[in-house]
């Protein structure tokens, strides 16, 4: 794993803390880390974003956000709101490419779902990953609706030849419901890609310690940890 693009089946789905998990246990690895955010929206210039998030949870990454919007919309309508220039798919795949010069692993975070716009051109996260020919990380949700929407992030991805390396639970619930449980054997169907971890809800308020602890226990070894997928399933049989 040198460059790998982390996408969500949605916002709010726990792509930050996935984010974090991956780059905290490559760095427990030895390995040296970057992570770029090609836009982050809904924050102000004086508040922290997700690239601060990662860095908070995981340690010593080097941290990259290439534009930012006040406005909680898409990056090209917000950066059209603000009458901002728009990142472009492929000035962000540059900037994640040079990193590789001085970084062993590479994380580019998108914001929101995999086709969410960029820039007028309609261009997309996806458009990052296939010009860094990177493999994508698919962060769904835990619930009823979950299979729907990685079933379609992932029929676009194989749409436009991109690998779907796996697929994580980006904030399982203390209390899973009976769609949640049945969902661990169904999401990897709907990826057609493994299940490569299951991150409890609230990971985010841990220490960096646990928190590294937390995640090793959650991903799979793909990803650096120790999560075993068939394991969890039977405990959590629905």
């Amino acid at each position: 794993m040198t460059l790998l693009v982390i996408t969500g089946t949605g916002t709010e789905v726990g792509k930050t803390v996935a984010t974090a998990a991956v780059a905290a246990l490559a760095l427990n690895a030895g390995k040296r880390v970057a992570v770029v955010k090609p836009a982050q929206t809904g924050v102000r210039a004086d508040e922290p974003g997700d690239v601060d998030e990662v860095v908070r949870l995981a340690g010593d990454v080097t941290a990259l956000e290439l534009s930012r919007y006040d406005d909680a919309l898409s990056p090209e309508a917000a950066a059209r709101r603000a009458r901002l220039s728009p990142i472009r798919p492929v000035e962000a795949a540059e900037a994640a490419s040079e990193l590789l010069g001085d970084h062993d692993v590479v994380l580019v975070e998108g914001a929101g779902g995999l086709l969410v716009r960029l820039d007028h051109t309609g261009g997309t996260l996806a458009d990052i990953a296939w010009n860094l020919r990177a493999p994508v990380l698919l962060v769904a949700a835990a619930g009823l609706g979950t299979l729907n929407t990685t079933a379609l992030t992932a029929e676009a991805l194989r749409h436009r030849g991109i690998a779907c390396l796996g697929v994580v639970v980006g904030s399982w619930p203390a209390h899973p419901d009976l769609a949640t449980r049945s969902n661990l054997l169904d999401l990897p169907v709907a990826a057609r890609a493994p299940l490569l971890g299951v991150l409890p809800e609230g990971i985010g308020k841990h220490g960096r310690a646990d928190f590294l602890r937390v995640a090793r226990a959650h991903l799979a070894p793909q990803l650096g940890g120790e999560f075993d997928a068939v394991a969890f399933a039977e405990q959590n049989s629905a």
